[in-house]
C-alpha cells in the first residue's frame, strides 16, 4: 500500500468477479505453489534473482521464484524456444549456476548471500550480455537475460499486489467496461473501481 495509489486494493473488488476468477487470483495470494523444480541452492539464488530485479527488499514479497518454478516443474513453456538455446528449465539451471559463479567470484558465499550492491551489479551486466565462460559459455547470454525476465515479469504482474502498484482494477468479468470511450463522462478513461493515482510520476526517470 505504498507508491502512486496507497489507498488501493484490488481485492475489495473481489466480489463483483465470477467464482472462478476469484479464486484463480485469491490463490495467487492466499495459496502460493510449493517448490519442485528447483533444489535447495537453485532456490535461494532465483528468489534472491527475482527479488533484486523487482526490486523487492522488505516484506511482504510477490513469490516470484515458487511461479517460476511452478512453470517449470510443470513444462508449461511459451511454445517456442531460440534455436541457439537450451530448453527453458535448463536455461534457469544454467542462470542460477552462472550468477553463483559470478557472486564468488566477487568474494561473496553465493548470488543469495551477496549484498545488494554485488547483486544489482551482477544483474546490471547480465542484462548487457557482460558475463563470459563457465555456465554463461552454453547460453546466448542476451536471450537467456530476456527469457528469464520474460518469465519473471509475467509472475509479477499476474498478482494482486503488483495489480495494487500499478492501478490495475483486475478482471472486468462479468461487469465489463462502462466508459472506456465515452468522452462524454467525466474521467472516462478510468472506471470507478480503478486505482486513482495519488501523484503523477515518470516511473522510468524515477
Amino acid at each position: 500500500m505504498i507508491g502512486r495509489y496507497p489507498d488501493y486494493d484490488v481485492l475489495a473488488e473481489a466480489g463483483h468477479w465470477d467464482e472462478v476468477t476469484r479464486k484463480v487470483v485469491l490463490a495467487r495470494v492466499e495459496n502460493p505453489p510449493p517448490f519442485r523444480f528447483f533444489d535447495e541452492r537453485e532456490r535461494e539464488t532465483v528468489k534472491a534473482f527475482c527479488d533484486t530485479v523487482t526490486a523487492q527488499d522488505a516484506e511482504p514479497r510477490i513469490p516470484v521464484a515458487a511461479y517460476i518454478d511452478e512453470k517449470l516443474h510443470d513444462g508449461s513453456g511459451d511454445g517456442y524456444r531460440y534455436f541457439d538455446m537450451p530448453e527453458d528449465p535448463e536455461v534457469w539451471r544454467l542462470v542460477a549456476r552462472g550468477l553463483d559463479d559470478e557472486a564468488r567470484a566477487l568474494g561473496a558465499a553465493s548470488f543469495a548471500e551477496a549484498g545488494e550492491p554485488t547483486r544489482l551489479d551482477i544483474c546490471r551486466r547480465f542484462s548487457q550480455a557482460e558475463l563470459h565462460g563457465g555456465a554463461w559459455s552454453g547460453l546466448n547470454v542476451s536471450r537467456a537475460w530476456a527469457l528469464v525476465l520474460r518469465h519473471v515479469c509475467d509472475a509479477f504482474y499476474a498478482h494482486p499486489w503488483a495489480w495494487n502498484e500499478i492501478g490495475f482494477g483486475g478482471p472486468a468479468y462479468p461487469r465489463g467496461y462502462s466508459r472506456f470511450g465515452s468522452p462524454h463522462i467525466d474521467k472516462a478513461e478510468r472506471e470507478e473501481w480503478e486505482g486513482e493515482q495519488a501523484f503523477a510520476v515518470d516511473p522510468v526517470r524515477q
